[in-house]
C-alpha cells in the first residue's frame, strides 16, 4: 500500500488588539484597552473556529501556525498555548512545525517571551522597524531604541529563531544611515531580516498627514537606492533575498508560513478578518471572517466558523494569485500554474520580459530576475492582464 502524503497546511492567526494604533497601519486592528473579558472570549472562538474549519480541510499536515496582527504578544500566553495546542491537535504537526508570534519590542511585552516559548512558539517575529529614537517617534511607536535592542536580546535567548522587521524609505534617511542600521540589527543575532519600503497606505494617519503637508514620503529614486543598499548590505553578511522584502541565513531560516503564502499552498484564517485560502472538491476558496472581534466571536457562536464571506475562485483567479505570490520569491511559480492565464516560456509578452531582462530563460518556472524584483508590481501587472493563449497560439 502506498503511503499517503498529507497536503501541507499553514494557520494563520489574527489577533487584533494594540496598545496603541501605529500611523501607518492599515490592518484590521483595534484599541486594546477596555477590552480584556472581549479578549478572553475571542480565544476561545479562535479554538472553535479552528475544530469547524478543520471539518473542511480533512486530514493535513500542518507546517505552520503565525500569530499575527495586532499585537499578539499582548494575548495572554495560555490563550497562545491552548490556540497552538487545538491546532497540533486537529491536523498531524510536522516535525519541523514552525509557530511564529508576531511582538512589539517593549520591555513589558519581552517580559513574557519565555512564557510564549513555553507555550509552544518557536519563532518570533519583532517589530523593531528602527533602531533611532527620531524616527521611532515619527513612526509613532512606544517603544525607544534602548528597548528594542533589549527585546531583540530577550528572544534571541529564549527562541529558537527570531526575525526583525524594519522600515525603510523614511523621510530624510540617507543611504549611508541606512546601511549602518541594518548592520546594527544583523548584529542583534536574528537570522531573519524583513525590511519594508515606507507605503503611505489610503486613509491611515500617514495618509492624512501627507495630504496635509505635514512630511512628504521620499522620491521614488531614493526608494530604489534604498532598496538596493539593503540588497547590497544584506547579501555581504550572508543573507539570501529569497523575496522581495524577506533575507534569510540559510534556507533554514526561512519564514516557513510566509512560504505558505508565497508557494500558494493552503491555509486557514482564524479570528477578526483573518483570510484562508482552502482547497476543496478541485477548487480553491477564499474564505474571510468577520473584521469586528464582537461580530466574529457572535458568528462562531452561531454558525460554527467565523466566515464572513467564501468565495470559489475561478481557475484564472487562482492563477492570477499564483502569479502575484509566486513572483515574490527567487524560486518564482511553476509554469504548470499558471495554464489558466495562457502563460508559457514562449509566449510573446513572457518573451519580452525575458529579453528586458526581467524574467529568467526557465522552461518550468516564471522567475523574476533581481532587476525584474525592483519593479515588481508594475512586471507582475503586466503578465496579470496577458490575455489567453492567442489566436493560432499553443
Amino acid at each position: 500500500m502506498p503511503h499517503h502524503v498529507l497536503l501541507p497546511l499553514g494557520v494563520y492567526v489574527h489577533w487584533p488588539y494594540c496598545a496603541r494604533i501605529c500611523p501607518y497601519c492599515d490592518f484590521n486592528v483595534f484599541k486594546a484597552k477596555g477590552r480584556d473579558a472581549e479578549a478572553a472570549d475571542l480565544a476561545r472562538a479562535i479554538v472553535a473556529d479552528l475544530e469547524a474549519q478543520a471539518v473542511l480541510t480533512g486530514p493535513r499536515e500542518l507546517v505552520s501556525i503565525f500569530f499575527g496582527g495586532g499585537t499578539p504578544s499582548l494575548m495572554d500566553p495560555d490563550w497562545a498555548g491552548a490556540i497552538i495546542a487545538a491546532a497540533r491537535r486537529l491536523w498531524t504537526p510536522a516535525a519541523d512545525l514552525e509557530v511564529s508570534l508576531e511582538a512589539n519590542p517593549t520591555d513589558a511585552e519581552a517580559g513574557r517571551f519565555a512564557a510564549f516559548a513555553d507555550a509552544g512558539v518557536n519563532r518570533l517575529s519583532l517589530g523593531l522597524q528602527a533602531l533611532d529614537d527620531a524616527a521611532l517617534g515619527f513612526l509613532g511607536r512606544n517603544h525607544d531604541a534602548a528597548e528594542g535592542r533589549r527585546a531583540a536580546d530577550a528572544a534571541a535567548r529564549a527562541f529558537p529563531r527570531l526575525s526583525l522587521d524594519l522600515i525603510y524609505a523614511r523621510p530624510g534617511q540617507t543611504t549611508g544611515a541606512w546601511a549602518d542600521e541594518l548592520a546594527a540589527a544583523i548584529d542583534l543575532g536574528a537570522e531573519h531580516l524583513s525590511p519594508y519600503q515606507l507605503t503611505i497606505e489610503a486613509g491611515t494617519a500617514f495618509d492624512r498627514a501627507v495630504r496635509r503637508g505635514v512630511f512628504a514620503p521620499p522620491p521614488e529614486g531614493l526608494g530604489a537606492d534604498l532598496y538596493d543598499t539593503t540588497q547590497r548590505v544584506l547579501e555581504a553578511k550572508g543573507f539570501e533575498a529569497y523575496e522581495v522584502s524577506n533575507h534569510a541565513r540559510g534556507e533554514a531560516a526561512r519564514s516557513r508560513h510566509n512560504l505558505v503564502y508565497w508557494q500558494g499552498l493552503d491555509y486557514v484564517g482564524a479570528g477578526p478578518g483573518a483570510h484562508g485560502r482552502i482547497t476543496r472538491a478541485g477548487a480553491r476558496e477564499a474564505t474571510e471572517a468577520a473584521a469586528r472581534p464582537a461580530d466574529y466571536i457572535a458568528r462562531v457562536a452561531h454558525a460554527g466558523t467565523g466566515f464572513a464571506s467564501v468565495e470559489r475562485l475561478s481557475p484564472v483567479e487562482a492563477a492570477e494569485e499564483r502569479l502575484l505570490s509566486g513572483l515574490r520569491i527567487t524560486d518564482g511559480v511553476a509554469f504548470a500554474d499558471l495554464a489558466a492565464l495562457g502563460l508559457q516560456p514562449d509566449h510573446p509578452t513572457v518573451r519580452r520580459m525575458v529579453e528586458l531582462g526581467l524574467v529568467a530563460e526557465d522552461a518550468r518556472r516564471l522567475r523574476a530576475t533581481p532587476g525584474g524584483r525592483r519593479v515588481l508590481d508594475r512586471l507582475s501587472t503586466e503578465l496579470a492582464t496577458v490575455s489567453l493563449p492567442i489566436e493560432g497560439g499553443n
